[in-house]
């Protein structure tokens, strides 16, 4: 009969062994991405967890210290929210987009350039990187328009809600040159000087699209791109998304996430996966182990 050491030794020495076998799984991915720009978006639900924000930092840090070059785009719809509905404003969405009034524009942007913006980049200095957060009006990074409905939302008027017209990408690439991760609220200005709120997954898409990152990974708290029986789609490509999109498979806030991802992959990135937030450490999973998780959309 094996004593208790020697019970506890063995599984010591098993956990030794299945972390050797992660680090030389993820080996060759991480050599293969090495220089790789990787634009990933974070969703506001992510932020709210304290675990996963934590988790988030960790492998935005890693991700710089083995040679990668993360740039983060959040939201913060959930916080937005909240603060509106302390302010007395209602929240109205059309076509899963934010309608912005006068009123709104000013709690939107203080809650996403300060104090969202602020919390991910002191979770990302906390454990070791080097975060410095940017509004899109920073450094003239975001020059917006008005955005106008299409469709059935033709006659819909977004107000402040913005849509992006140029990305002037000098002060992020200064950054990521310099050894910073660039956190960056989705906050426009306007030939009007105007503030505009910008949909963040419009905003990291056209991130990805002008850095020509080499990957962009898109995260929220669902599984990913499901089909029409609830199934996760775990590989697609850009013509069969528009199919889902035509017959009102992806729908709501999905929506605009799936449309980011199709400008990225027609404009030169490689593809664009969609995961799942809520999992712990999702990034290095999807990144660095054979299976991955979530959605990839694929241009072909």
């Amino acid at each position: 009969m094996r004593n208790k050491e020697e019970i506890v030794y063995r599984e010591k020495d098993k956990s030794g062994i299945n972390t050797a076998k992660v680090l030389i799984e993820a080996l060759p991915y991480i050599q293969r991405l090495s220089d790789t720009k990787i634009v990933i978006k974070l969703g506001g639900n992510t932020i709210l967890d304290e675990g996963l924000k934590n988790n988030f930092a960790k492998d935005v840090v890693l991700l710089k210290q083995v040679g990668l070059h993360p740039i983060v785009v959040h939201g913060g719809g959930p916080q937005i929210n909240t603060h509106l509905k302390k302010a007395g404003i209602d929240s109205e969405f059309a076509n899963g987009i934010r309608i912005t009034d006068k009123k709104s524009i000013d709690v939107i942007e203080m809650v996403l350039g300060g104090l969202v913006n602020k919390d991910i980049v002191n979770a990302i200095t906390s454990h070791g990187g080097k975060a410095v957060g940017l509004s899109g009006k920073d450094g003239g990074l975001i020059r917006a328009k008005k955005m106008m409905g299409q469709g059935e939302f033709k006659d819909i008027d977004y107000k402040y809600t913005g849509m992006v017209q140029s990305i002037d990408p000098s002060v992020v690439s200064l950054l990521d040159e310099t050894s910073f991760i660039p956190v960056i609220a989705p906050i426009g200005i306007g030939d009007d000087y105007e503030t505009y709120n910008i949909n963040a997954d419009i905003v990291a898409g056209k991130i990805a699209h002008i850095l020509q990152a080499g990957k962009y990974l898109i995260l929220t708290d669902t599984s990913g791109i499901l089909d029409e029986k609830g199934n996760l789609i775990q590989s697609i490509n850009a013509k069969k998304v528009k199919g889902l999109i035509q017959n009102d498979i992806i729908t709501g806030g999905m929506l605009p996430k799936v449309e980011s991802a199709l400008e990225a992959v027609s404009s030169g990135v490689e593809n664009v996966q969609i995961i799942d937030g809520t999992v712990d450490h999702a990034i290095l999973l999807e990144l660095f182990t054979d299976e991955g998780i979530g959605t990839m959309i694929r241009r072909q």
